[in-house]
C-alpha cells in the first residue's frame, strides 16, 4: 500500500500510511517502508524527509544502498533548498556504492550548477573503474558545457565513442548542447547525425543551438524534416521554435507559432511558451503587446514570465512598466535577489539616485546581495576561476602586474554617448 501510493503521486497519504504503520504495534518498518516513503518524501519536496532520514538512523538502516540512495535521490531533488552536503554524507556512509549510488551525485552536482565537483566526482569514478552509463555522461558533458571547457568536453566525447553510448539519445543531446554552447555547430550536428532521431530529444537540442545562434531558418527546416520524419512534437520543439524566432527578430513567425501550436498540432500552452513569447515581443519593443499576452494567459504567471518583461522593460527603458512588473515579482519572490539587480540598474541608467538607493536599501534590509559573476579559463589543462575583484588566484599578484602595464600602454578610451532615456542592454 506504501508504495502505491509512492508510486501514484499520493504523498500525502503516504506519509499518513507511514504515520499509521509507525503506530501500529508489531509493525516495524523495513527496507521497502524506508525507500517507499522516502521517494514520496522527495516528490513532496517538503523537509520531513530529514525526519524519515532519522528514523532510518535510529532504525539501523543507515549504509543499506537502497535506502542510501533513495535518500540522495531526495537530497539531490530539493531544488534551491538542494543539500548535497547530506547528500554526500549518505553516499559515504554507503557500505556498497553500486551504479546508482555514484550517477545520482554526479547528476545531483550537475543539475544545481555545481559543475566543477561534477566533473571531480566523473574523474573519481573513472579512476576507480565504476562503470559509466549514459546518465553518467550526460551529467559530466552538461557541466563541461557550464564551464566552457571543450577540450575536456572532447576527451568525454571519446569516452563516449568508446562505450557505445554516442546515438543514445540523452548523451548525444548532451554532445550536441555542450558543442553549440561553444559554438561549434559543425560538430554538433556531426552529433546529431550520429543520434537516434527516432525520439524528439536530439531533435530538439540541435534546434536550441542554431536558436541560440540566431539561425532561425536552420530551425524551420529540421521542424520541416520533423514533420516530414513524423518524428513526435513535444512543448520543448515549439519552445525552441519561438526562442528561434525570437533571437532572430522575427516577431510575426513566432506570433503565428504562438497562436497555432495548440490548434494545429494539438501541443496546449505552458509556462515555458508564454515567457518565450513575451521574450519574443520584448525584444522587439512590443512591450505592450508582451503585456497583453500575460493578460491573456489560462493561469497565474510565474516569476520566470514577470521576469523576462522585467528584462525587456530594462532594455528599452520602460521605467513605469518596470515598477508594475518589479511589484508582482516581489510579491511573489520577495527574495530573489535578481528583481532588486536590475531595478538598481535602472535607476541609476536613468539618473533615479534616490530610487535606486531606496532599492538597495531594501536589499540590505532582507539580507540580499548579488550574485557573484564568475569567469572560467583553460590554461595548459588547468581551469582558472574568476569572479570581480578576486584575490583568491594563487598568482594573483602577477595577474594584477599584467593588467596595470596593459591599462598603462592601452589606456581605455572614454565613451561619449548622447542620453535618450533608453538603456542598452
Amino acid at each position: 500500500m506504501l508504495a502505491a501510493y509512492a508510486t501514484h503521486g499520493m504523498e500525502h497519504e503516504a506519509m499518513g500510511f507511514f504515520a499509521s504503520m509507525m503506530q501500529a504495534s508489531g509493525v516495524e518498518p523495513d527496507m521497502y517502508s524506508f525507500t517507499s516513503i522516502i521517494s514520496a518524501c522527495a516528490e513532496h519536496r517538503d523537509h520531513g524527509g530529514t525526519v524519515i532520514h532519522g528514523l532510518v538512523i535510529k532504525n539501523g538502516f543507515e549504509g543499506v544502498t537502497p535506502i542510501c540512495n533513495a535518500l540522495i535521490a531526495m537530497y539531490t531533488r530539493f531544488g534551491e533548498n538542494c543539500m548535497m552536503e547530506d547528500a554526500y554524507k549518505c553516499f559515504d556512509s554507503l557500505l556498497l556504492k553500486d551504479t546508482v549510488s555514484w550517477n545520482s551525485m554526479l547528476t545531483g552536482y550537475s543539475q544545481h550548477s555545481l559543475s566543477a565537483d561534477a566533473l571531480r566526482f566523473f574523474r573519481c569514478m573513472q579512476s576507480k573503474n565504476i562503470r559509466t552509463d549514459e546518465f553518467a555522461f550526460s551529467a559530466a558533458l552538461r557541466s563541461c558545457s557550464d564551464l566552457a571547457l571543450l577540450r575536456l568536453g572532447r576527451q568525454i566525447h571519446g569516452l563516449v565513442i568508446h562505450s557505445g553510448f554516442a546515438s543514445n539519445k540523452f548523451v548525444s543531446s548532451s554532445l550536441i548542447f555542450m558543442y553549440s554552447k561553444s559554438g561549434v555547430l559543425d560538430d554538433a550536428m556531426e552529433s546529431f547525425e550520429e543520434a537516434d532521431k527516432s525520439s524528439s530529444v536530439p531533435w530538439n537540442s540541435m534546434m536550441f543551438g542554431y536558436a541560440q545562434h540566431g539561425q532561425a531558418q536552420a530551425v524551420r527546416s529540421l521542424f520541416n524534416e520533423m514533420l516530414k520524419l513524423k518524428v513526435p512534437l513535444d512543448h520543448i520543439t515549439f519552445v525552441g521554435l519561438i526562442t528561434a524566432c525570437s533571437h532572430a527578430g522575427l516577431v510575426d513567425e513566432g506570433s503565428e507559432i504562438l497562436n497555432t501550436m495548440e490548434t494545429k498540432y494539438g501541443i496546449p500552452l505552458r509556462m515555458e511558451h508564454y515567457a518565450c513569447g513575451i521574450d519574443l515581443y520584448g525584444r522587439a519593443g512590443q512591450l505592450d503587446k508582451a503585456k497583453e499576452l500575460i493578460d491573456s494567459m489560462p493561469f497565474e504567471p510565474d516569476a520566470m514570465v514577470w521576469m523576462t518583461l522585467l528584462g525587456a522593460c530594462r532594455i528599452h527603458g520602460n521605467m513605469e512598466l518596470a515598477s508594475d512588473v518589479a511589484s508582482h515579482l516581489l510579491e511573489a519572490e520577495p527574495r530573489q535577489h535578481s528583481t532588486y539587480v536590475l531595478l538598481s540598474s535602472m535607476y541609476s541608467g536613468l539618473g533615479m539616485w534616490s530610487n535606486r538607493a531606496f532599492v538597495q536599501k531594501e536589499m540590505k534590509n532582507k539580507g540580499l546581495s548579488k550574485v557573484p559573476g564568475w569567469s572560467w579559463i583553460e590554461v595548459k589543462n588547468e581551469v582558472h576561476s574568476f569572479n570581480a575583484e578576486d584575490g583568491s588566484h594563487p598568482r594573483m599578484d602577477e595577474i594584477y602586474e599584467m593588467l596595470s602595464l596593459l591599462l598603462h600602454n592601452f589606456p581605455v578610451q572614454p565613451v561619449h554617448q548622447k542620453t535618450t532615456g533608453a538603456i542598452d542592454c
